[in-house]
């Protein structure tokens, strides 16, 4: 509480003007005069609720802030974004709290949280939808469900928009409809020079550009103009099989010739002791494939008839249900924490899957999974150049995780996760960016490969050259 205290005192003799609109007296308190030049709320360390603000998705981190400010407006954003580059104050952005690095909090920094910023204006007859970046992936597909239309996101509801668009976005919809960000229209995007911008292919093209894949390097994004497609009834669900090396190689192989609409998220793991599935499976190695087909019920059925004929289902949840569906509610308590590692892969050899079988079958963790997703389709079509999103002929990727408990755990399974993900390894040594924890340039460049990574310096240069929003998988300047 002490540093924080400090760090509030230190700030207290900032000025701010320009773009921030309003000034702040020296001398004076900070947090005060920040009340009175907000729209949102400010939250100190001794204020009730701060614990809960500065919490986050994963668990295992505890930074504390001196401030944390959840703004209600684009606003509030640039003063905030001002504040930061004129005193120095370190800044981190939230928008659903789940940086796998925890760049969303910092130590007696300031947090500004866009949760509280969650308008949505869908155009039914353009089929286009301006979001607030506060919004969630669930929020956002069930309020544009409710015109039987869609954005492809992730495949968790509890996801901000925010982080998941800027660093490219791959869910249900990604053979089907591609990234995240190849429906991405326009943005709204505080600058570090507190500055608010629209940027599109004709507005500060570069810009847009670097956004779509180059994560929050570049500046604050509070609004997104999506395409929406329509997307009303899926065929999708959860599908259970025994994880056998065969079983699973066969898999993918299907999956890799199934029609575009099917996308499928692959778990192999051992089988959690949920209610649907039968006792004596609980523990055992499964594979659990969450299924998406975005086109009519028959076809869907059709499409998903051969993954269920390769072994009975432990558990057949796949049926016709609404595309909302596919983000079902979260218990908010959890806070899990895991050591995890992502990569792609070009294939899913019957020797590759014994090796991924031989794996997790070696680990005594809790919970400990690889996860498979066959890319491909609309994703791939996108040329290369086209966004900061380099990776689009990458056919597979995989995410190796376990779960630890505490301290006396977490580095025997980050020893047994970074084995693992090496032992994968083929010839692709991208990255997807929005899995990456704290891992180092070296991972952050393999997001970016060659001219990507100069492009993106560049660009940053022009619009961040202090690398003011460095709390991120960082693009240096130049």
């Amino acid at each position: 509480m002490v540093s924080e205290q400090k760090n509030i005192n230190k700030w207290s003799g900032a000025y701010i003007n320009g773009a921030a609109g309003h000034a702040f007296v020296q001398g004076k308190d900070l947090i005060s005069q920040l009340r009175s030049a907000l729209n949102g709320r400010v939250i100190a360390p001794k204020d009730a609720g701060y614990e809960e603000a500065r919490a986050l998705f994963y668990g295992g981190i505890d930074r504390r802030p001196a401030i944390i400010v959840r703004a209600k407006d684009a606003n509030d954003v640039a003063r905030v974004v001002t504040l930061a580059g004129e005193t120095g104050l370190e800044l981190s952005i939230r928008s659903g709290g789940h940086s796998i690095a925890g760049h969303s909090v910092a130590d007696g920094g300031i947090m500004l949280d866009l949760s509280d910023m969650r308008a949505i204006n869908i155009n039914v007859e353009h089929r286009t939808a301006w979001a607030e970046t506060g919004l969630t992936t669930g929020e956002y597909t069930l309020a544009t469900g409710a015109h039987g239309l869609a954005t492809g996101f992730g495949d968790t509801a509890s996801v901000g928009i925010g982080g998941i668009t800027l660093g490219g976005g791959v869910g249900y919809l990604v053979r089907k409809h591609g990234l995240t960000i190849d429906n991405l229209l326009a943005a709204e995007l505080v600058t570090a020079d507190g500055q608010l911008l629209r940027v599109d292919t004709e507005s500060h093209p570069d810009l847009f550009w670097a956004i779509r894949g180059g994560g929050g390097n570049f500046g604050v994004a509070t609004r997104f103009l999506f395409r929406l497609h329509e997307v009303n009834t899926v065929v999708g669900g959860m599908l259970i099989l025994p994880a056998t090396a065969a079983l699973i190689a066969s898999f993918i192989a299907l999956a890799e010739v199934a029609p575009e609409e099917l996308s499928i998220i692959v778990n192999i793991m051992p089988a959690p002791p949920m209610p649907f599935v039968p006792a004596e499976h609980h523990g055992k190695l499964i594979l659990m494939a969450l299924m998406c087909y975005a086109g009519a019920s028959e076809s869907g059925e059709r499409a998903i008839a051969p993954f269920r004929a390769l072994a009975t289902p432990i558990v057949d949840l796949v049926r016709p249900i609404s595309y909302p569906e596919m983000y079902p509610p979260e218990d908010g308590s959890y806070h899990p924490t895991a050591i995890g590692r992502t990569l792609f892969l070009d294939a899913v050899d019957r020797a590759t899957a014994e090796l991924i079988v031989e794996r997790l079958n070696a680990s005594d963790a809790p919970m400990r999974v690889a996860q498979l997703r066959v890319l491909g389709g609309a994703m791939a079509r996108t040329p290369a150049d086209d966004t900061a999103f380099a990776h689009r002929a990458s056919r597979i990727m995989v995410s190796v995780a376990a779960f630890y408990s505490g301290p006396e755990d977490q580095a025997e399974r980050q020893s047994w996760v970074l084995d693992f993900a090496a032992a994968l390894q083929q010839g692709d040594s991208g990255v997807y960016v929005n899995f990456l924890g704290e891992e180092g340039e070296a991972r952050v460049r393999a997001a970016y490969p060659g001219a990507t990574w100069e492009r993106l310096r560049k660009i940053k240069t022009r619009y961040d050259p202090t690398n003011l929003f460095h709390l991120n998988q960082n693009i240096p300047p130049l």
